[in-house]
């Protein structure tokens, strides 16, 4: 019997799908405010999880991405009556796993469900590697080859998000969202000095580079040839 996390804070919505998951046989427990629910999200007991966007207290996308910074990886629906594309594009990125706007049909919020539960599970590995460079996420430290490096926390969190997207053109627009959160982009060279001091951190004097720049694009992350 799989187990659904609702955090919703409508209580008639809520009573709605709480009703309909039931009968179909689903156990769910439910949060009504984004604080509660990130609680319970970290918990990581549920099996699938359904998040309102606009929640009191902590916002749905803020939960999200908290968790999914915890290596949560719980399979997420996003509800929201925000239906534009970029809405759904935002809440995507944000780690969510599927979108669907408000009004829907119990049915077909249903099958969306249970399509998140079939899908396989997300890779758990708590250690990532892209060529000779070793990034630990629970130890929180790197490594490349027998040479420790010494991260500050956002330069290992801009690491990581790079070694996951190896050989994947990142632009600056993407790292000032997914890596400091900010929801615009500001005219700062900000993502450039840290680059900077990230690749004199990873690539030594003597090693090939891992980090490269794209004129006028953005980073790439990619293992030696």
């Amino acid at each position: 019997m799989a187990r659904v996390l609702l955090i919703e804070d409508d209580h008639e919505t809520a009573g709605e799908i709480i009703a309909e998951l039931v009968d179909r046989g689903f156990e769910v427990d439910r949060a009504a405010t984004g604080t509660e629910g990130l609680a319970m999200a970290r918990a990581g007991e549920a099996d699938v999880m359904v998040v309102d966007r606009l929640l009191p207290g902590i916002d749905g996308l803020s939960i999200i991405e908290t968790v999914r910074q915890d290596q949560v990886r719980i399979p997420v629906l996003v509800l929201s009556a925000l239906g534009a594309v970029d809405d759904r594009v935002r809440g995507l990125r944000a780690g969510g796993d599927d979108y669907l706007t408000k009004p829907f049909a119990l049915l077909e919020l249903v099958a969306r469900i249970e399509a998140l539960l079939r899908r396989p599970a997300e890779t758990r590995d708590t250690v990532l590697r892209v060529g000779p460079l070793d990034l630990d996420l629970l130890a929180r430290n790197a490594r490349r080859e027998d040479r420790a490096i010494d991260l500050l926390p956002r330069e290992f969190r801009l690491l990581e998000y790079m070694m996951r997207r190896k050989d994947q053109l990142l632009t600056r627009a993407m790292l000032f969202e997914e890596v400091w959160n900010y929801k615009f982009v500001p005219k700062s060279n900000l993502v450039d000095v840290h680059i900077g001091r990230l690749r004199r951190k990873v690539d030594g004097a003597d090693e090939e580079p891992l980090i490269q720049s794209v004129r006028g694009e953005g980073f790439i992350l990619r293992a030696p040839a």
